[in-house]
């Protein structure tokens, strides 16, 4: 099959020519292309039956190769589904138009970390609200920056029980079947926030931009 090392190694060096990278993402992509070769070292596995010899390279240990850390994200759901209630489960997503999608590719500490909080900011406001479901919830967050195009496209997947505990913590308050939260509520209040978290990002400084995008550094440009 073909793996994420082999499109590395094949065209890893011409793309890496066409963009900018962080010496973080260079290591990432350096290690998945040298894992399990002999870049990396290995060692010789010998049955002592019938005298067969086989070379065993040495994996990266990346926590971002996708193929020395199967196991562990084996061992990861593992312990996520420990942790799942006997009841429905929802799957969210809140994702980031173009615009905002090409600041966070400067910027993404911001721009990931304001993503991963209003999502969550979101979530509890609207399940609190007892017009809605009125309840305290929980929710587990996974970040995913690229789309299934394989384009920058940051997103982050939420998975969240169906119910909540009441506000005073005694019982247990569930959605209706088959319905968790209005979407369009979600999505107003997710793009209302987020907007206004970003507006005030960029009055701190915090927002940095280069090329094509470096007029966005004056407020009234930004602002439109």
């Amino acid at each position: 099959m073909l793996e994420v090392a082999d499109i590395f190694r094949a065209q890893g060096p011409a793309w890496r020519r066409t963009v900018s990278l962080s010496l973080g993402q260079l290591k990432v992509m350096s290690a998945i292309e040298q894992c399990r070769t002999a870049a990396l070292g290995g060692h010789v596995l010998r049955c002592s039956g019938c005298a067969r010899t086989e070379i065993a390279y040495n994996s990266c240990r990346n926590r971002h190769c996708p193929r020395c850390q199967g196991s562990a994200a084996c061992r990861w759901l593992e312990a996520r589904q420990a942790d799942l209630l006997p009841v429905e489960y929802y799957h969210v997503v809140f994702t980031l138009p173009a615009p905002i999608g090409a600041i966070a590719w400067y910027n993404k500490q911001v721009i990931y970390g304001l993503l991963f909080d209003i999502a969550a900011d979101t979530l509890r406001t609207i399940a609190a609200d007892p017009r809605h479901l009125g309840a305290q919830i929980g929710a587990t967050l996974v970040l995913h920056t690229w789309g299934s195009a394989l384009t920058h496209h940051p997103h982050v997947h939420g998975i969240v029980p169906g119910g909540g505990l009441s506000p005073n913590g005694e019982r247990w308050i569930a959605c209706r079947p088959g319905f968790f939260l209005p979407v369009r509520i979600l999505s107003r209040l997710f793009r209302r926030r987020f907007l206004e978290a970003l507006t005030e990002a960029h009055r701190c400084g915090w927002l940095q931009f280069f090329g094509e995008y470096a007029g966005l550094a004056d407020p009234a440009v930004f602002a439109r």
